[in-house]
This record gives C-alpha cells, sequence and structure tokens, in this order.
C-alpha cells in the first residue's frame, strides 16, 4: 500500500511538473506569436530579406508616324553591395584590389563617388551631381567636420592630401600601395561607405559590361560584388542629333532643383535636347523591391513595395525619313560648293507645317552622332566649323531680301501703297547725303522702270523697297515683323536665339552706335541690324502663307504611357498672333513670290520641282568677300502645306540655295505621295 501512495505521489509530481513545463510552453508560445508576433516576424523578415531599387526605364521618343528615334537597351551594371562585404578592413581591401586588377586587365573603366582626381597632385572634382553634399555629410558623420559643413558649398576643411590620408587610416589601406593605387582602393571603399550613410543597398560603378566580365567575376567570387540590371539609350538613327539630345548624370549645378523633384543622387537626366525640353515626360518613376533569401543567401522570393513606372512615349513632330533627307541634300550642297571654291562654310534649314507650327524638320550642318558622341567629342569640340551648334535654332542670320514681304505687307496695309500702285525706278535711290543703289545698278547700270508690288518682290528691286521702306516707317516695318514672328521667340521646345529686329532703339543701345534715318532704307531689305534664325524664318513665311495666323514653332505632337494605352499629353495650343491681311494685299505678295519660281531668277531650278510653290531668295551681307545665302518657299501655291528656310554662310546669292530648296520640297512631296499608296486588302502586289 506504502508502494502505491508512493508511486502516486511521484506520478502527481510528474504530472504537475508536465503540466507545468506545458503552461510554460503555451505562455511562451502565446507571448511569441500572439503578444509580441508582428515584432517577431518584422525581425525574421528583416534578417531574411534586403530592399532593392528597381531602376525603371526611360521613356522613348518617337517621329510623328511612330518610328522610333530613341529607344533602351538592357544592359548588365556592376554594383557594390554594402550587404556582402566582409566586415574585416584587411579581406575587404584585398577583394577589392582583385577586382581593380580584373577591371583594368579587362580595359573597364569604372566610377566612384569620391570628389578626389585620380592621381597627384590631387584636388577636388565636385562636378557630378550632389557629389559636395555627400562628402559633407561623410566627413560630419566622422567628425572630421563640423555641422555647417552640411549648409556650405565651400571646399571641405581638409584638403585634398590630407582627405586621402585620412581615408586611408581610416581604410586600414596597406602602406606599401602607393597614393595612386591607395586613390582606387578608397575610392571604392568610399563608395561602400556612402552607400551605408545613405541606408541604400547598392552602389553601380560599372555600366554595360560583358557577359564575359560578368563571368569571371562570378568565377573568381568576387566580393562585394552584385551583378544588377539597367538601361541605356540606343539612338535608331544618325540624324536629328541636335534635336533630340542626350542623357547625363544630374549636373551639379542643377542637383537641388532634381532633389526636390525626387531623384536619386546618381539618376540620369535628359542634358539637352528633347530630352532635356520633356524630362518631365520620359523620367519615369523607380520601384522598390523586398527580396528574400535562405540562409546560403539564395533569393527565394521577391515582392514590390512600389511598382515601378516606365517612362511615357513621346511622339515628335518630325518625319525622321524627312529629315534625314534633308540633312543629306544640306550636306551635299554645302560639300559641293566647298570643292569649288575651298571655302569652309555652315549651313541649316528649317521645315514648318503650315497652318500648325509643327516642325517637319531642322537640320544643321555640319552634324555629329549620337551614338559615336563620346568617341568623336574631341574631334567635334576642336573643330572651328563647331558642329554641336545647332544653326537652325541658334544661328543668327541677316534675311536680307528674303524679308521684302514683311515691308510689303507692311505698307500695303497702313495705305501707303496698294497692289496697283507702281514706282518709276532709277537704279540709285538719293536719300539726304546718301545714294542707295539697286543691285541691278550695280550689275549692269539698269533699272527695273516702273514697277508694282508684285514685280518688285519678283525681280527683288531695291530701289522699289527703299521708297516704300521710307514712306513706310522703320516703327510700322518693326510692327509688322514683330507680328510675323521675326525677332521673337517661335516657340520651340529646345534653346533658340531670339534675333533681333533693326529698331532706333536698339541700334542706340550699341556701343558706338547710333540711329540715323537712312537706316530705315536697309532695314526696309533686310539688311542694317536684323538678324534672325532660319527656323523664325520658315515659321514667318508659314504665317505668310497661311494668311496671317502665326503659331508658335513646336516640336511635341503627343504624349502617351509607355505601352501606348493611353493618352496623356497632345500639343494643341491656339495661335500665337493673328496679322490681319487683306486678301488683295496678301495676294499681290505671294503672286510675286509665285512669278519668281515661273519666270523670275530661280525658274530654271523650280521646273523639276514636283509641286507649285513660291519662293524669295535672299543674299545677306557680311562684310567679307562672300555673302550669306538666304532663301525660303513654301508649297503648294494654292493650298499651302510646308514652309522652309535655307540658309548657308558665305553661299553667295540666294538663287544659288534654289536647288537646295528644290530637292527639299521634292524630298517632302514624294514622300507624301508614296505615303498614299496604300495596299488594300486581297490586292494583288504586281
Amino acid at each position: 500500500m506504502d508502494d502505491k501512495k508512493q508511486f502516486s505521489r511521484r506520478l502527481l509530481v510528474i504530472g504537475v511538473l508536465f503540466s507545468l513545463v506545458l503552461a510554460a510552453y503555451f505562455v511562451t508560445l502565446f507571448d511569441a506569436q500572439i503578444v509580441h508576433g508582428a515584432e517577431y516576424r518584422a525581425r525574421s523578415i528583416r534578417a531574411n530579406t534586403k530592399s532593392e531599387t528597381v531602376v525603371t526605364s526611360r521613356g522613348i521618343l518617337t517621329d510623328r508616324n511612330g518610328k522610333a528615334l530613341v529607344t533602351n537597351r538592357s544592359v548588365y551594371t556592376l554594383e557594390l553591395d554594402a550587404s556582402l562585404a566582409p566586415s574585416d578592413d584587411a579581406a575587404l581591401n584585398e577583394e577589392l584590389l582583385r577586382l581593380i586588377e580584373l577591371l583594368e586587365n579587362r580595359g573597364v573603366v569604372w566610377e566612384d563617388t569620391l570628389p578626389l582626381t585620380a592621381g597627384a597632385p590631387f584636388a577636388y572634382d565636385f562636378s557630378v551631381s550632389g557629389s559636395h553634399t555627400t562628402l559633407n555629410s561623410y566627413l560630419v558623420s566622422k567628425k572630421w567636420a563640423d555641422e555647417d559643413a552640411l549648409t556650405t558649398d565651400t571646399d571641405p576643411p581638409l584638403s585634398p592630401e590630407a582627405l586621402l590620408s585620412r581615408l586611408r587610416a581610416e581604410f586600414k589601406v596597406d602602406e606599401d600601395l602607393t597614393d595612386t593605387e591607395a586613390r582606387k582602393l578608397v575610392g571604392l571603399r568610399y563608395c561602400l561607405a556612402v552607400t551605408k550613410l545613405n541606408q541604400l543597398s547598392t552602389a553601380a560603378i560599372a555600366s554595360d559590361i560583358s557577359v564575359e566580365l560578368i563571368a569571371e567575376l562570378k568565377d573568381g567570387a568576387y566580393a562585394p560584388i552584385h551583378i544588377g540590371t539597367s538601361s541605356v539609350r540606343e539612338y535608331q538613327t544618325d540624324a536629328a542629333a541636335h534635336i533630340l539630345g542626350r542623357v547625363t548624370k544630374i549636373p551639379r549645378e542643377k542637383w537641388s532643383e532634381y532633389k526636390e523633384k525626387g531623384y536619386a543622387m546618381n539618376a540620369y537626366v535628359g542634358y539637352d535636347g528633347v530630352e532635356l525640353a520633356f524630362e518631365d515626360y520620359l523620367r519615369g518613376r523607380n520601384g522598390r523591391r523586398i527580396v528574400e533569401t535562405n540562409a546560403a543567401g539564395k533569393v527565394t522570393g521577391e515582392i514590390y513595395s512600389v511598382e515601378p513606372e516606365p517612362g511615357h512615349t513621346v511622339a515628335l513632330t518630325l518625319d525622321i525619313d524627312f529629315q534625314e533627307d534633308v540633312e543629306r541634300i544640306l550636306a551635299e550642297t554645302v560639300e559641293s560648293m566647298t570643292a569649288e571654291d575651298d571655302i569652309d562654310r555652315g549651313a541649316a534649314a528649317a521645315v514648318v507645317q503650315v497652318g500648325t507650327g509643327e516642325v517637319l524638320s531642322l537640320a544643321s550642318y555640319p552634324t555629329f552622332s549620337l551614338k559615336t558622341f563620346n568617341e568623336d567629342y574631341t574631334e567635334n569640340n576642336t573643330d572651328p566649323l563647331q558642329p554641336f551648334w545647332n544653326r537652325a535654332t541658334q544661328g543668327t542670320y541677316a534675311p536680307g531680301s528674303t524679308f521684302k514681304p514683311v515691308t510689303a505687307i507692311a505698307a500695303l496695309e497702313t495705305g501707303i501703297i496698294t497692289p496697283k500702285s507702281t514706282i518709276l525706278t532709277k537704279g540709285v535711290y538719293h536719300y539726304g547725303d546718301w545714294a542707295y543703289k539697286c543691285w541691278l545698278y550695280n550689275q549692269n547700270g539698269g533699272t527695273h522702270g516702273r514697277i508694282d508690288v508684285t514685280e518688285a518682290i519678283k525681280v527683288s528691286c531695291n530701289y522699289f523697297f527703299y521708297d516704300v521702306g521710307r514712306r513706310t516707317g522703320i516703327s510700322t516695318i518693326a510692327r509688322y515683323a514683330s507680328a510675323f514672328g521675326l525677332g521673337e521667340p517661335t516657340g520651340i521646345e529646345i534653346p533658340e536665339k531670339i534675333g533681333v529686329m533693326t529698331t532706333p532703339d536698339y541700334v542706340n543701345s550699341l556701343d558706338g552706335y547710333y540711329w540715323t534715318d537712312g537706316q530705315t532704307l536697309t532695314a526696309a531689305i533686310g539688311q542694317s541690324y536684323s538678324l534672325f534664325t532660319p527656323l523664325q524664318l520658315a515659321n514667318y513665311i508659314a504665317t505668310l502663307a497661311g494668311g496671317g495666323t502665326r503659331y508658335n514653332a513646336h516640336l511635341l505632337k503627343e504624349v502617351r504611357t509607355y505601352d501606348s494605352a493611353e493618352l496623356v499629353d497632345v500639343y494643341d495650343e491656339p495661335p500665337a498672333e493673328i496679322v490681319d491681311i487683306e486678301p488683295e494685299n496678301l495676294q499681290a505678295v505671294l503672286q510675286g513670290m509665285r512669278d519668281l519660281v515661273v519666270s523670275g531668277s530661280v525658274a530654271y531650278y523650280f521646273k523639276d520641282c514636283v509641286v507649285d510653290a513660291a519662293a524669295k531668295t535672299g543674299t545677306a551681307q557680311t562684310g567679307g568677300k562672300v555673302s550669306n545665302g538666304v532663301f525660303v518657299a513654301f508649297a503648294p501655291y494654292d493650298d499651302p502645306q510646308i514652309a522652309l528656310a535655307v540658309v548657308i554662310e558665305k553661299g553667295g546669292s540666294g538663287g544659288a540655295l534654289a536647288s537646295t530648296a528644290v530637292q527639299i520640297l521634292n524630298a517632302y512631296f514624294t514622300s507624301v505621295d508614296e505615303a498614299k499608296t496604300v495596299v488594300g486588302e486581297n490586292m494583288l502586289i504586281q
């Protein structure tokens, strides 16, 4: 009985102990899963996951017909991953020195974020956006600079040599390394340190690396390396380089502006051209993803905390096939001229759609290729003809006689003359103590006789416009020039020069110059101090051909989402100005331009034009032996669709440019006719 009682007691004790253990287990389980479950789950996730930035693709650029101009190409990037870095300085330095040796042996150029030149004498280089702010933040974090350094743009308190010395000590760099060798190593160490400081996971140091290099990096188990993906701009055409522009890392001077917009410090942005003009449409929005890994570091899953948003597709008003034709025609013309007289010259052409202001082509000669921009940079940058200069929007030239239709409209609309008024031209126009000669008198002592405004435009009689200009007055002529957009912004989205229309105020503002009444006469024929861009000239002719309705010139046609599913924006601006012109006055001027190509000095060239056109020649005096050639035209005459302007520096008589204008017109209207020929369903192709 005693044995049974003793057994029962033991069983009770065991039961109590088991119950206590079980209770403790349930209490612990309840605490872990219910009371602190969320906290422990978060810790577990943090221990086995990391957050990464997902760089989205930039929007693409197309022409008006949907042809791709600039797209993206996916590339591999070489990144430093702070989470994979060995904690021991010596081990980390050894790994990075191995990496440096491999990259140098393979000729791979890498970038770090340390704003210090690569070799002695060392100096600060803050050309990269945000580099100054980042360095100051790092110095403050190491207590090598005061907090005040965060709000100043002055040089850091340490000299470049002192900074390098501090970094060598901080990163425990081997003393046997030279300063140049150490600069490479501390650059990568600094890059990792700044990545951690900014609470980022990776930092890209090289882009567009080869698959062969990736294989070597994997085989060699280089740490702390991460192979990422990104995209680079790929150009589908060699044309329109001045228009399309480039992307670069954010320029230092614009970092604060982009920072406020939420850009990352190492982001790429449009630098010039439409890449810059339409940055807000093209940029896209980066995403964030959380990557899960197991104990061995293998990725087991990923989720997006922020979905990336690719940039929008921007359609330009350009017709890229036509743009390529215009650039080719312009180059052939200039090179042919140079072959004959050995004179180096630049040129430009602009073509605008009548009634909309859409820019169909902007060509500047010489030009360059965006595909090989870096390789050709030194040669192009030292070329005296300045290939990077966009003459179509930033070159300003005297319009010569192409300005005479403005003077004619001003005189007709203010009642100085009528379409039937005639003037007896005498070859030499006397005004005060000056004698102003007509070009025909200079040529052979002849005169144009008694002519009206239509004939005066056809034969480009200076005498006629001297007299009409004097009677109309410079203020009225300037007012009409402004209404036609001459000396005014065109509205184009890329940089342009505004040019200038001759006025007394402008001339008197120039040092050493003063206005004389005789300058009204020279301004009336497009000389004096008037300077306009080829785009302004083309848009002025589009306004004239369109009956006086002036639209802003523009390159934006429409914007769609990256998948083209949704229309984001479309250019739909009202006219910039409407010039009231009586129909009979307009007809008198346009008829003179039409007569020039039918029976005038350029009729020989226009006999091969595939469409009825109207034009005006111009010779812009430069003070040199050879004047600039200027030519404007529009077509078709009865239903104007496009207007163009061609300027060739040292091109001589404007008539010499007529052949170029005809080729441009033929290129456009031939392509338009071809586009109308559509093969229908169930039709045989012969």
